[in-house]
């Protein structure tokens, strides 16, 4: 498994070239998150140990979240782990980084893991709840799913399409 703080300097270096701007934090723990997902989806593993907590807006790393205040993300992954992990980085970029913050929370308030730690915070929605692992593959299971269906679906639409135009 990969170090959580040189995974989340990778997407705040990453974010930075790509968008000419810094990060913002609530974006930087959605990316980990879908980070995570998308490493059980691609490799059957998660990339990193730490769990993350259920917070009101969605998943958030502590470890991650003093060292964004202190702007101090700026452990070099190896490029070693880059290369291995290029397609679950690039997956991430391509479907989540130029949505808005606000977007990546709304779609984290659907993933199964989020809700099933948030039942069990107070009712006046204060407090966090440690996120399992075995419910964000949950989530990944039903992702790989959607994906699988999705890629039957849409060239049977396009091949159908394509023969009533003609």
């Amino acid at each position: 498994m990969e170090n959580v703080v040189k995974v989340a300097s990778y997407i705040c270096q990453r974010y930075q070239r790509e968008f000419g701007k810094r990060i913002d934090e609530m974006k930087l723990h959605k990316l980990l998150y879908f980070t995570q997902r998308e490493s059980i989806i691609q490799t059957g593993q998660p990339i990193f140990e730490e769990r993350f907590e259920a917070w009101k807006y969605g998943p958030v790393l502590l470890p991650i979240r003093q060292l964004y205040k202190e702007d101090a993300l700026h452990e070099p992954l190896s490029d070693l782990a880059e290369a291995q992990y290029k397609c679950v980085f690039d997956s991430v970029f391509d479907t989540y980084a130029p949505k808005d913050s606000w977007s990546l929370s709304s779609i984290t308030h659907g993933e199964y893991a989020w809700r099933q730690a948030r039942q069990k915070v107070d009712a006046d929605g204060k407090g966090h709840e440690l996120m399992q692992t075995d419910d964000i593959r949950k989530d990944a299971e039903r992702v790989k799913q959607r994906r699988f269906l999705y890629n039957k679906v849409v060239p049977f639409i396009y091949r159908t399409d394509s023969y009533a135009n003609h």
